[in-house]
């Protein structure tokens, strides 16, 4: 049932790009705004559609490899501009609302292009996300940016269903918000930080490392998480060790594979699992 229901509402989203026109598309490259990318191309054109990358300190090198290469493959028309939210004062403290001042900075350097391309802000939200608190919603609001997958429905679930349809490689990738995300609320963003998160991150990766990952910064201390069904893996004394040695290669001191998995949000989760290591 889930592939026609899919299927429907990706007609659905073809005739929503089809009346916006043209579009300027919020690209990281993740799950969702590559397949939106993907659709609008063949909805519109590649004349009318442009994705944007905002490329800062935040954003995983991994990331921005996968979004140049589903673009090249798809003939996704891609524009860089470099960010630089860290140097805000109100995103580096780290407030529960951090996402609203990153959103606010992309879409600042967003909206006057897509002015002058007589084009429609996009993002990738999607259904789901509806009925999640998530402060770059409010930023995207103020800058009147439009979300065609969460307007006519599509979940996750759907969207990663016709992304393999579709051949579209992202359609199995993890969940991968910015680099911040691994930092307690309160605790700064530094690029140093965010530079430590991301070398322990690709370092797991570059072992074995599947599915969710996260490596949460605690100071000298990392924690780690895991899926659940890579937890029995990465908990034999040999992939243990392995997997602290990557972790430590990025510069931390103590490594704690968290006992309960991943989860979201898991950056302010109480230090239970530091105190139990």
């Amino acid at each position: 049932m889930i592939a026609v229901d899919a299927l429907g509402k990706e007609q659905r989203l073809i005739a929503w790009l089809g009346q916006a026109g043209s579009v300027l598309v919020g690209y990281s490259g993740g799950v969702d705004s590559a397949y939106l990318a993907c659709v609008a191309v063949e909805a519109l054109g590649s004349d009318r559609v442009l994705a944007v990358i905002g490329r800062s300190a935040s954003y995983p090198d991994s990331q921005w490899s996968t979004a140049l290469s589903v673009a090249n493959q798809f003939a996704i028309p891609v524009l860089v501009i470099n960010t630089d939210e860290v140097t805000d004062p109100r995103y580096a403290a780290n407030p529960t609302n951090r996402c609203y001042y990153c959103k606010t900075e992309l879409w600042d350097k967003l909206a006057p292009i897509a002015r002058e391309r007589n084009a429609v802000l996009v993002d990738g939200t999607n259904a789901d996300d509806l009925g999640e608190d998530r402060p770059g919603a409010v930023a995207g609001k103020e800058h009147r940016v439009e979300s065609p997958l969460a307007a006519v429905g599509l979940t996750k679930a759907e969207i990663r269903e016709r992304s393999r349809e579709r051949g579209i490689p992202t359609w199995n990738q993890p969940s991968a918000p910015c680099l911040a995300s691994r930092i307690p609320h309160g605790t700064p963003v530094t690029v140093g930080r965010l530079r430590s998160v991301e070398r322990a991150e690709s370092g797991l990766r570059a072992i074995g490392v599947e599915g969710n990952l996260r490596v949460r910064h605690h100071g000298d201390a990392a924690r780690v998480e895991l899926d659940r069904d890579q937890l029995e893996r990465w908990l034999t004394p040999i992939n243990r060790a392995a997997l602290e040695a990557a972790v430590r290669h990025a510069g931390y001191m103590t490594v704690i594979i968290d006992p309960t998995g991943y989860r979201t949000g898991g950056a302010d989760a109480p230090h239970a699992a530091l105190s139990r290591a």
